[in-house]
């Protein structure tokens, strides 16, 4: 949801809402040149079921994740299994999450006065992720985007990130999908280096999978196509 003030650039409402059956501890991080949010809005839990709005200053650029498995240690340091910002508190502050996550990144007010935002598997896959817009009077491609899937049950052995909290008969639950480039780092799969244009960096049969998955979030750093709304 949008609202306008007298410069007629638009705030956003950012409405979170949490369809897993677990806890989530949403999280955001400003972009470069983009004032940090209010400390209570970078990080905070999410019960299931439940939602949370927050207000986001117009012209506004970063992302939201959320983290997974997260509790407070005997000396009160606050950590999450997905998504952690190494604060060892509830709040981000600044940081963001280690990967693999799942990430909705936006640009309020960009380039035309548009907004443009769009789900991320670049950094790897912890849970599901949809962004859905709601109002606004432009005449952009303007659909929802993400990453329905839960692809860490299914995630390639190489890239399988398992929790040894997390027991499911006699072995470990897969909690999060590491990105190739997070699992290898080679240029190749991170777009560095040699590889570090669009012409010399293509998809891999990894970026593929998360790419057939979910088709409209970006699987690779050069994946602008498809991806971006």
């Amino acid at each position: 949801h949008s609202s306008q003030n007298k410069e007629g650039v638009y705030s956003a409402t950012f409405t979170l809402v949490n369809k897993c059956s677990y806890t989530v501890w949403p999280a955001t991080l400003s972009g470069a040149g983009t004032a940090q949010l209010p400390a209570t809005t970078t990080g905070f839990a999410l019960l299931p079921n439940n939602t949370t709005a927050i207000t986001i200053p117009p012209s506004w650029s970063g992302r939201v994740w959320a983290r997974t498995l997260c509790s407070t240690g005997p000396a009160g340091n606050f950590s999450c299994a997905t998504g952690d910002c190494g604060t060892g508190t509830v709040q981000c502050s600044g940081s963001g999450a280690a990967p693999p996550a799942t990430l909705a990144e936006f640009t309020l007010n960009g380039a035309g006065g548009l907004d443009f935002y769009d789900v991320s598997l670049v950094d790897g896959y912890n849970l599901p992720l949809l962004i859905r817009p709601v109002g606004g009077s432009g005449s952009g491609n303007c659909t929802a985007t993400g990453c329905l899937v839960d692809l860490n049950g299914s995630c390639p052995a190489q890239l399988r990130v398992v929790s040894k909290s997390v027991v499911v008969g006699e072995g470990e639950e897969g909690v999060a999908c590491k990105s190739a480039c997070d699992a290898f780092g080679a240029p190749q799969y991170c777009c560095s280096g040699a590889y570090s244009t669009p012409d010399m960096c293509k998809p891999s049969s990894y970026s593929e999978y998360f790419k057939n998955a979910c088709p409209s979030a970006y699987s690779y750093a050069y994946d602008d196509a498809t991806s971006t709304f």
